[in-house]
């Protein structure tokens, strides 16, 4: 059977048995490569025998799946040569080393294919036109901030990352101080952590019904505007009015991480030790100054997380807007502009945008990093 028989067949299967073919083939290559890099490193006559049959059968099976000699041949050489060098390293007492490079080289091509080339083909692309076969240079960035809209979204983007985890991570640390150890804590943490459990999509669709805008002459069917009624004013047209339908927008995101930042310090906050608290208590320590210099400090490496991943989560926001105004009233931020350009076929301009928002990614995650390694040298 050749590899193309092989492929034949499973195309032939119907779907539920393609999946577990393909699990079963998947499982079958994953436990020869343990078994190679096991057998490997060991010393003694049988796993020496082991890896000359190895040697062997490895090629004859590639010869036999893909009918080549030319893959017999290159697998003979890969399998011999990395052998040779596992076993020759492990007698030197650098076998784990080596193995745990070889664990790792599997993810390490997966993150090179999906992640670091395609990040390369993005820059390039920022600097093509929109068919990417002319070298434009700077074009597509002088477009972006050359023109009122571009710097627009480049502005909305920074306010969305300043405002929301600002305001989510106080939110959430707040509820969490006084929820903390009262009856029904577990209830309100579920009303509040709820809106974690809905895709921006569905609070986009929910919060665009909350600020839905009907004539004065009309009944109301969006909840603020009613409420508005109710108290004697006009209906309001929330999405539509820039900049305060930016932040109309923000809220929604607000909402939704609010529950994240809530549950995260919550776990924090009862990690603090009590000793630490009665000892503040006992110098004259009041609640607000406990809070301030006993329990921030404590969890500030939950405070740093919290921010950075709302901040990142800010933003690559795109389905908030897109569902609830489209970009339209002056709300577009990068991601949803990004995905604009693409769709008008501006791939340059794209990939621009693309470019920008991993600039302004890029030094939350290194701060992120960076506090990371510091607690850990602390340890």
């Amino acid at each position: 059977m050749t590899a193309n028989d092989f492929f034949g067949w499973i195309g032939s299967l119907p779907p539920v048995l393609q999946a577990v073919a393909v699990v079963i083939a998947f499982g079958a290559v994953v436990a020869l490569i343990l078994l190679l890099i096991d057998v490997a490193p060991r010393s003694g006559a049988w796993y020496t025998v082991a890896r000359l049959a190895m040697c062997l059968l490895v090629p004859l099976a590639v010869m036999w799946f893909f009918r080549s000699y030319y893959w017999a041949m290159g697998a003979a050489v890969v399998v011999g040569g990395i052998f040779f060098l596992l076993d020759y390293r492990s007698r030197q007492g650098k076998g784990y080393l080596l193995q745990l490079v070889a664990f790792l080289a599997p993810a390490f091509l997966l993150l090179m294919v999906g992640l670091i080339l395609p990040t390369i083909q993005t820059f390039v692309a920022s600097f093509m036109n929109s068919s990417g076969k002319s070298f434009v240079g700077l074009a597509n960035y002088v477009w972006i901030f050359g023109q009122p809209d571009g710097i627009r979204v480049v502005v909305n983007t920074i306010v969305w990352v300043l405002v929301v985890p600002t305001v989510s991570t106080i939110v959430g640390l707040a509820y969490a101080v006084f929820i903390d150890r009262t009856r029904g804590e577990k209830i309100y943490k579920v009303l509040v952590f709820m809106p974690m459990a809905i895709s921006f999509v569905g609070a986009g669709i929910i919060w665009r019904f909350m600020y839905e805008y009907r004539g004065p002459q009309y009944d109301q069917i969006g909840l603020l505007n009613q409420i508005l009624v109710w108290f004697g004013a006009e209906p309001h047209q929330f999405l539509l009015d820039p900049p305060l339908n930016t932040l109309f927008l923000i809220l929604v995101l607000i909402w939704v991480q609010t529950g994240f930042a809530m549950v995260i310090l919550s776990a924090s906050i009862k990690g603090v030790p009590i000793e630490l608290l009665e000892a503040a208590e006992l110098d004259g320590a009041n609640a607000w100054q406990r809070f301030v210099a006993v329990t921030v400090p404590a969890i500030r490496p939950a405070l740093i997380v919290v921010l950075t991943t709302i901040s990142i989560a800010s933003l690559k926001v795109f389905d908030i807007v897109r569902t609830m105004t489209a970009g339209n009233y002056e709300t577009s931020v990068l991601a949803n502009e990004m995905y604009t350009q693409f769709s008008k076929f501006e791939a340059g301009r794209s990939a621009a945008l693309a470019v920008i928002l991993f600039i302004l990614v890029l030094p939350i995650v290194i701060y992120n990093a960076r506090q990371i390694q510091k607690q850990r040298e602390i340890r």
